[in-house]
């Protein structure tokens, strides 16, 4: 039988941002989708039965980041001041052909965009799948990670610099 626990060692919680200044926010995250070369081919001649996966995942990725909060528990409800979506078709990307996803977003906020940028890249990714899945079930989602953020109390990170912030959490043991 399965036992649920009645306490947890690390109470579940939204952060209160209250008491932090409301400043200029920005991230920038980055994903793939990888696929076969004939898959591509029909992305890039428009021979999908779906239509035109390229315009509705970038609609995807926008309308997922503006509900970021919706689906991401702890999320606070951003309203953001932009979201950029950018899909790029690589014939010779590193593990084979793919569809490059970049999203930035934007918020003047208490709080950071991380996760809405994470949420878009994804369900970026997600809605090319769909699309496509029926010529091409083998695909993987790959490498979705932060390249960049900007604003907060604990600075910018930009992974091209090979920061990491990994040194500035503290776990509670």
């Amino acid at each position: 039988m399965l036992a649920i626990m009645e306490t947890s060692l690390h109470p579940i919680q939204m952060i209160d941002v209250g008491s932090k200044p409301i400043t200029l926010r920005t991230a920038t995250a980055s994903g793939r989708l990888v696929m076969q070369p004939a898959t591509l081919a029909a992305i890039r001649e428009g021979r999908l039965a779906k239509g035109d996966p390229i315009a509705t995942a970038r609609l995807a990725g926008i309308m997922a980041a503006k509900r970021t909060a919706d689906i991401v528990p702890l999320c606070h409800p951003l309203p953001l001041d932009g979201v950029d979506i950018s899909l790029q078709c690589i014939a010779t990307a590193e593990g084979g052909p793919a569809v490059t996803i970049r999203a930035t977003v934007r918020a003047t906020a208490k709080t950071g965009v991380e996760m809405e940028a994470l949420a878009a890249v994804t369900a970026a990714a997600l809605t090319v799948y769909d699309m496509t899945k029926s010529i091409d079930r083998g695909m993987t989602i790959e490498a979705v990670q932060l390249e960049s953020k900007t604003g907060g109390s604990r600075g910018d990170y930009d992974r091209s610099a090979g920061a990491t912030d990994r040194d500035l959490t503290t776990v509670p043991e």
